[in-house]
């Protein structure tokens, strides 16, 4: 594959100067309309053989370019934050706003790269790895991130040549990578021969940059740029809007309608289970054990159906040190400079911790579906993205607590006017909790197709009849004592 790549490819002083002034104009011509209309964000990947210049192209970028919209991150091995976290964890903390582009030196290939050339991992390992790896780029990709992957390619005498001159220099020293050394030339050539054809996608190609000569090789990066660039600002898409939940006057059951509204628990009774379980809760929290472990609970649900409550009773017994409880509301415009998923990859609890989401990623298909904010494409893939989003906790070694708090439309009723008639309870209550009732069917039925579609073994939903609030508290402690029980 990189046969072409590694012929000598010549670039005389004289043409590059006269080339220089163009490949500015394109880059700016490119980058300032995304700058003023953040249409998407851009990452680019930086990556290859030791020596292939890297920082050096990506230096005269910088010269190119508004610097003040590019952001350059650079990854080693992961820090003891990181190390807390699940891998890409410190990607999606690190995304770019639209309108902004990131360099990435050190991307989220490179452990799989080491891995692979070191033998630490089989065959199995690598491609689980790379489907994995694929499946993140195509989410971003369908968030408006613009993904562009470079490999900087040299001969093995080049770069034999190019690793003695930097030794002699002493310059960045600390930027090379051990599996793309000399040592390695063979091997990490062949990964990334392999890498390439397994990982360019049309939504995250791959570039082959010849960089013997540096003037070749920072202007087919720079032209590489723009004018991927540019084509993404001409391929805008407009969006659709939610199918209706009724469909010739007949509205669709779900796995909403079959739960049990009934169950009520006496207050005697419930006094009695909830210090039992707040208890047992507590003592677990305390167990050596749970710094393996993180856990992540979501609380979704009818508006009025005592998301709050219940939260609070699960925190009573906890160490405030160990959690932090997140109330999610619409996204500010930070939040909705970056993919969806980012505002809640960055509230990550680390091992140890618990995090509480009253409401949660689940809006994307829930409000975000139904109030049309999410086109219809993007409400549909968002159940394997949230999905993969979950299984990455879950691997890492987390426990996912989902929860489905229901109450009949009469009893919403019931507490939206006790709330009004409540000083200190008024403002629960917003017009958009009455406009949120004119829809309550296409709210059941989305919130049906996200537990079929997002109950999953490692991140099962349960769903809790809260129409007496006693009942559905004991259900969250009870339920959550016995994951912790499971998993410690």
């Amino acid at each position: 594959m990189f046969e072409s790549a590694l012929l000598p490819q010549k670039m005389d002083k004289k043409t590059f100067k006269e080339l220089e002034p163009k490949l500015r104009e394109a880059l700016l011509g490119a980058q300032l309309p995304v700058i003023e209309n953040q249409p998407f964000s851009t990452l680019l990947l930086v990556d290859g053989l030791d020596g292939a210049g890297k920082g050096e192209a990506v230096a005269r970028l910088y010269g190119w370019m508004d610097a003040r919209h590019l952001i350059c991150n650079a990854y080693g091995e992961p820090m003891d934050e990181a190390r807390l976290r699940p891998p890409l964890w410190r990607y999606w903390r690190d995304l770019p706003a639209r309108g902004d582009t990131a360099i990435v030196f050190g991307s989220w290939y490179q452990s799989v790269l080491r891995d692979w050339i070191f033998d630490r991992i089989d065959e199995d390992a690598f491609e689980k790895a790379l489907a994995r790896i694929l499946r993140f780029e195509e989410m971003l990709a369908n968030e408006d991130v613009l993904i562009l992957k470079f490999w900087f390619v040299l001969p093995r005498q080049a770069q034999e040549e190019r690793l003695k001159e930097i030794e002699t220099k002493n310059a960045a020293r600390h930027v090379l990578a051990d599996w793309a050394a000399l040592k390695n030339h063979e091997k990490a050539s062949e990964a990334g021969e392999r890498l390439i054809q397994e990982t360019s996608k049309g939504y995250a190609p791959w570039f082959v940059i010849p960089s013997e000569d540096p003037e070749y090789r920072d202007a087919a990066l720079a032209e590489a740029v723009a004018g991927a660039m540019k084509r993404k600002l001409e391929d805008g898409k407009p969006r659709t809007l939610a199918a209706p939940p009724v469909i010739g006057g007949v509205k669709r059951q779900t796995a909403v309608d079959t739960i049990d509204l009934s169950a009520r628990l006496e207050k005697n009774d419930y006094e009695e289970l909830k210090d039992k379980y707040q208890k047992k809760l507590s003592d677990l929290s305390d167990l050596k054990s749970m710094s393996k472990t993180g856990v992540v609970l979501v609380f979704q649900g009818n508006d009025a159906a005592g998301k709050g409550g219940a939260i609070r009773r699960v925190i009573q017994p906890l160490d405030p040190r160990i959690y932090k409880v997140y109330p999610i509301s619409a996204p500010s415009d930070e939040e909705k400079a970056r993919p969806y998923l980012w505002r809640f990859w960055r509230r990550v609890p680390p091992r140890g911790h618990f995090a509480f989401f009253d409401r949660s990623w689940y809006e994307r298909v829930l409000v975000e579906r139904v109030e049309g904010f999410a086109g219809h494409e993007d409400w549909l893939r968002a159940y394997n993205e949230i999905n993969e989003f979950e299984q990455e906790l879950t691997d890492f070694g987390f426990i996912v607590c989902k929860f489905w708090l229901a109450i009949s439309e009469k009893e919403q009723l019931r507490r939206f006017k006790a709330r009004e008639d409540t000083s200190y309870k008024q403002h629960k209550i917003t017009d958009d909790d009455w406009r949120n009732r004119l829809k309550w069917d296409q709210y059941a039925v989305a919130a049906g197709d996200m537990i079929d579609r997002t109950s999953t073994p490692h991140a099962p939903w349960t769903p809790v009849s809260s129409e007496n609030k006693r009942h559905a508290r004991i259900e969250v402690l009870k339920t959550i004592c016995a994951r912790l029980e499971e998993k410690l």
